[in-house]
């Protein structure tokens, strides 16, 4: 399990923009980001040990999430070929064998694209796909989209990589108007380092950075659910 690392310096400084100390589940969705086979099953293409660690976290914070009446969303990252849909050529190197398994491995259809079988979903949870690292960016804007039918407020925001597409996601969030919380427990990068950069970053400037103990405890769920 990643070492998080937030100095109090950090979060004292971050206070002014970003505390938030209850949630109300009416007006909150919890949004899971990249948990596929993926980026989590071992020997997948992304793998990842601490992605694996997040397992748990991210599937107590969604059954608290459906408990108390929230919404909870599941951020798949996609590859397309449709040209509404692709990143620019330039982005990837096709002739990488390592980047030409990994835009295979996110394809609809493929099982390396679907959420990991140890995450935990409800029939009720939405699933979405997202063509760019962040999910506001993409041309799609699934995730925009719902979020305004909804009626959402806040964000609570767990997945991998911390560094990529939660950053990216909770940035983008932050700048449209969205209150984002980023579960510190509950998302992974590929090192610790990366993880609490982008958490420390978040937390000066974006979001609202928790435990999720922490967010079960603003939801008023016990630990053990």
């Amino acid at each position: 399990m990643h070492q998080t690392d937030l100095p109090d310096w950090v979060v004292e400084r971050g206070r002014g923009y970003n505390s938030f100390t209850a949630l109300d589940p009416a007006t909150t969705a919890l949004v899971v980001i990249d948990m596929q086979s993926a980026f989590v099953g071992e020997g997948q293409v992304f793998g990842n040990v601490h992605a694996r660690d997040a397992i748990g976290p991210c599937n107590r914070l969604a059954e608290a999430m459906r408990k108390a009446g929230g919404t909870v969303i599941w951020m798949r990252q996609t590859t397309s070929d449709a040209p509404s849909l692709a990143m620019p050529h330039w982005q990837y190197d096709r002739s990488d064998p390592f980047v030409a398994r990994a835009i295979a491995a996110l394809q609809q259809g493929e099982a390396s694209h679907d959420l990991d079988p140890a995450m935990v979903r409800d029939a009720g949870d939405l699933v979405l796909d997202k063509y760019r690292y962040g999910a506001f960016s993409c041309p799609d804007g699934a995730l925009e989209k719902a979020l305004q039918s909804l009626r959402i407020e806040t964000l609570v925001l767990a997945g991998t990589l911390t560094n990529v597409c939660v950053e990216s996601t909770a940035r983008e969030g932050n700048m449209r108007g969205w209150k984002v919380v980023v579960v510190s427990d509950a998302c992974a990068a590929v090192t610790d380092a990366e993880h609490n950069a982008a958490l420390m970053n978040l937390r000066l400037n974006f979001a609202d950075v928790r435990t999720s103990g922490e967010v079960l405890a603003m939801l008023d769920i016990a630990e053990t659910v």
